[in-house]
């Protein structure tokens, strides 16, 4: 195993970043820094750099990501958050402070929450909410814990909206979901450190991707009030369909993206009276 210094000036990380883009990093530079600084010796620098070299995600290597100006913790086999899904803590944040004066202590409810990123990241933006993570994966439900619980929110353990206390049926203003959306079979192009490192429960969403997606928008209005959103992270390319889905199940629906984020997320309101009731049986039976 090579050894690296770890207490190396910038200058002197030339060996570093080049292991590191033969490796294919595109971020070599980047990533060299942040191993330097973060390693607390030598042997565990050349460790690292071994790591990253062998495909082990960069986020899972340093124990934590960057997400919203905050680190958020990350074990290994936890899904990384990505910088596209700041999209979708952005959108929930303008909701919120949009409906303030209505709501001054929102319900917000972060399904499929992975690490907790979404909601931690959320909940240090607009303190005043009441927050509800869940998720299947038990491992990245004990990551969760560790940042949820140091924004006062609660994290659980369950299937989608099996894992929700029923007390919160009915007084959930935001629902906001990063569901898996990879469809199954082009799980196996990913990028090895997301295909062999990262729960296959966080990426796959079934033969189209949007199995999860029918699902949470099926079931969710019940969780919702009257005047609730729920958001959807979701691709370009799959946005129409995500939007499609949402409509069907009785909701008034529009879709952001941002260019700078890459990021794309669908947010719908529930239609309300009969022609929503009439709307989501017809077409919740069609998926």
């Amino acid at each position: 195993m090579r050894t690296y210094d770890a207490t190396a000036a910038p200058h002197t990380l030339a060996p570093i970043v080049s292991a590191l883009r033969a490796a294919g990093c595109v971020f070599a530079e980047d990533e060299a820094q942040l191993l330097v600084a973060e390693a607390p010796d030598s042997e565990t620098l050349a460790e690292w750099v071994d790591c990253r070299i062998s495909g082990m995600p960069l986020e899972h290597i340093l124990g934590w990501a960057a997400f919203c100006g905050e680190r958020i913790a990350v074990d290994p086999g936890v899904f990384v958050p990505r910088r596209r899904t700041e999209l979708l803590v952005h959108q929930v944040v303008s909701l919120l402070r949009r409906d303030r004066p209505l709501s001054p202590h929102p319900v917000v409810v972060d399904l499929c929450c992975g690490s907790g990123a979404v909601g931690t990241a959320l909940a240090r933006l607009y303190p005043e909410v009441e927050l509800h993570s869940a998720d299947i994966d038990p491992a990245a439900v004990n990551c969760a814990r560790r940042n949820v619980d140091a924004v006062g929110g609660r994290v659980y353990q369950g299937d989608l909206f099996a894992a929700l206390p029923p007390q919160l049926q009915g007084r959930v203003r935001i629902l906001a979901v990063n569901a898996p959306y990879v469809p199954t079979e082009a799980i196996k192009t990913m990028p090895p450190e997301a295909r062999l490192y990262e729960s296959r429960a966080a990426l796959d969403g079934g033969d189209d991707g949007l199995d999860f997606h029918r699902r949470v928008a099926v079931g969710a209005r019940k969780w919702l009030v009257p005047d609730g959103h729920l958001l959807i992270e979701t691709s370009g390319q799959q946005s129409g369909r995500t939007a499609g889905i949402v409509a069907g199940a009785g909701f008034t629906v529009r879709t952001v993206h941002s260019d700078e984020l890459g990021g794309t997320v669908v947010v719908g309101a529930p239609l309300c009276g009969e022609r929503s009731r009439r709307i989501s049986g017809r077409r919740a039976r069609s998926y």
